[in-house]
């Protein structure tokens, strides 16, 4: 790994999901690159992606949302309508991605972090 100056902060993928005032998921952002390896080894990095995409595809194809969002190298946003937040399917598509990130983190702790917010701590 190497390189990086001491006391530096490494760089990392966060994930970040953000719930609404009655505790529904609300949105998903995710930014930055694992640095688990050069690209396109990174298998970190990857597996991030893979199951952000299928949570993303999910919820458009599967769903059949109109997501508020976007998908760029390195950022992922998705932003929920208010009206679909109580569908099983949706909470089944996004908890499923939710727990999965979860435990890539548990297992690579320095290259990706989980993050839970409300909307009211997101809007201060």
């Amino acid at each position: 790994m190497g390189g990086a100056e001491p006391g530096a902060e490494r760089l990392l993928i966060e994930v970040k999901f953000t719930r609404d005032s009655r505790g529904r998921l609300s949105s998903v952002f995710a930014t930055g690159h694992a640095e688990f390896g050069a690209f396109p080894d990174d298998v970190v990095c990857a597996a991030v992606s893979a199951i952000l995409q299928a949570a993303y595809a999910g919820l458009e194809d599967v769903a059949k949302l109109q997501l508020d969002g976007k998908r760029l190298s390195g950022e992922l946003v998705m932003h929920i309508p208010d009206a679909a937040r109580e569908r099983a399917d949706v909470a089944a598509i996004v908890a499923t991605a939710e727990i999965s990130l979860e435990q890539l983190a548990r297992q690579y702790p320095e290259h990706i972090r989980v993050r839970r917010e409300s909307e009211t701590e997101t809007k201060r």
